[in-house]
Parts: C-alpha cells; structure tokens; sequence
C-alpha cells in the first residue's frame, strides 16, 4: 500500500505516517523503482502501536526508547508493567499539580479587588505568589515550550 492508503487505514496524514518514518517510529519502507514508499501490515501493525501508546499518554520519545526492546522480543509483561507504572506514577504528579494550581486559580479570583468596569495594569493584574511555585512552574514550562519552538 502507499502512504496515502496506510494513512487512511490507520486514521492519521500522510505527514505523519513520513514523520513517524522520519523520526524511526516505524521501520523504513521498501520504495519502488520510481521512488514511491510501498507499506505493508507490519508498518500499519507498527502504526497502530505507536498510536495506541500516545493514546495511553505515552509521548514519542518514550515509545522511541522501547521500541529496540519490542524489535529484539525482551519487552514482557513485566516492562510493560513498569512503563504503566511509571506512567500512572507522572499522571498522579500531574493532577496534584493542577489541583494546586487549581485552588491557586480560585485563591487569585477571591482576591480580586479591582473595579470590574475599568481597565487594569500589570501592577494590579499581578497574583500574590502564593508560595506553592504550581502557577509559576506551569506557566515557565508552558512559555519554555513555546520558547523552544521558535529557536
């Protein structure tokens, strides 16, 4: 199948399945004489598996990193496991981040003591640092992301 097919087949672009290829997410196709990317099952079987993984929360990089696992048949039950784990393990970090950054959100709208009809400057818009460093700590990781993107 060509890449437009197995892209249909999967549910994702034609750029993605070229990126996944790319970054070595999925093995290299063979190409025919004109130059055109020829897939078979065991590409959409490699495909479904990454997605399935981004699915379940995992990012590229980690499905990246066990896949030579996968390749060589030593990832078991018991890694598999372990990743879960770890997994689960950064969600509950995450959550109670968010809550934190959550009563911190309520906390600010409380606080608040401007007059709702006017316009307010950055001296009066500034939250009182709560000390928890949650809002300070997503909003540098949220502006660290854009940052990055544009270098």
């Amino acid at each position: 199948m060509n890449v437009s097919q197995i892209a249909q087949a999967v549910g994702v672009s034609a750029d993605t399945v070229r990126y996944y290829e790319k970054q070595g997410l999925i093995p290299p196709p063979q190409r025919q004489a004109n130059g055109y990317r020829t897939y078979s099952q065991a590409h959409v079987a490699a495909l479904q598996f990454v997605r399935g993984a981004q699915g379940l929360g995992f990012s590229l990089a980690e499905i990246q990193a066990i896949q030579p696992q996968l390749a060589q048949g030593t990832f078991g039950r018991t890694e598999i496991e372990q990743q879960l784990k770890a997994k689960l393990a950064q969600i509950d970090a995450h959550m109670t981040q968010l809550r934190t950054l959550k009563k911190e959100l309520h906390a600010t709208f409380d606080a608040l003591q401007c007059d709702p009809r006017r316009p307010v400057s950055t001296a009066h818009a500034t939250a009182p640092d709560s000390a928890s460093g949650a809002g300070v700590a997503v909003v540098r990781r949220a502006f660290a992301r854009s940052e990055g993107r544009r270098s």
